[in-house]
């Protein structure tokens, strides 16, 4: 079976779901090989109903974007601008035609692996980093985030206790403010400023 973070081609079955996020209706497209194919995961819904939307800022970068869940929802909640990236190619597709289908303005989404095709800096990089790629790929998005970070920006997150949170967030206080944001059947929610 494929990874949603590789390009494994496995037969397509593209599924139409629905989602109500923060009073808001929202259709996504999903697929096999893509990360929650049944539609909205837990912790994605619980990342965009545990963060302070006043502090997500002008422009937003949403890291292993997956079908755009949190940036779509972004753009459609705040009306800011949003880049969406992944090195999933069957993601970006499914992006691409969830940025239309919920009449997205001002979305981008492109083939990125973490941080290589990123040349600007954002007030907010959002992530539900891809657990299953590894410990040196979720490290390096979490951690190098603070290079694509305005002054005043906001890393936000969310990890599963049972993936290493605790550990995650002794390593993230060594390089920005950590705050947890919410906590819910194992899922924690972090804030980080630097």
């Amino acid at each position: 079976m494929g990874q949603y973070f590789s390009n494994e081609k496995l037969p397509s079955q593209v599924r139409k779901t629905e989602s109500v996020i923060l009073g808001k209706k929202f259709v996504f497209f999903t697929d096999h090989g893509v990360f929650s194919k049944d539609g909205l995961d837990f912790g994605s819904r619980l990342l965009l109903e545990s963060i302070p939307l006043e502090e997500v800022g002008a422009n937003v970068l949403d890291v292993g974007c997956g079908v755009g869940v949190l940036g779509i929802t972004l753009n459609k909640l705040l009306g800011i601008s949003v880049d969406m990236i992944d090195v999933n190619l069957r993601a970006i597709h499914l992006a691409e035609r969830n940025i239309k289908e919920n009449h997205c303005y001002d979305v981008r989404v492109f083939e990125s692996n973490c941080y290589e095709k990123i040349t600007r800096k954002y007030s907010c990089i959002i992530t539900n980093p891809p657990i299953r790629a590894g410990k040196k790929i979720v490290y390096e998005i979490v951690m190098s985030a603070i290079d694509y970070l305005e002054i005043g920006g906001v890393l936000f997150l969310v990890i599963r206790k049972e993936q290493g949170a605790k550990s995650l967030i002794s390593d993230l206080e060594k390089i920005y403010n950590v705050e947890v944001l919410e906590r819910k059947k194992g899922f924690f929610i972090i804030k980080c400023t630097f």
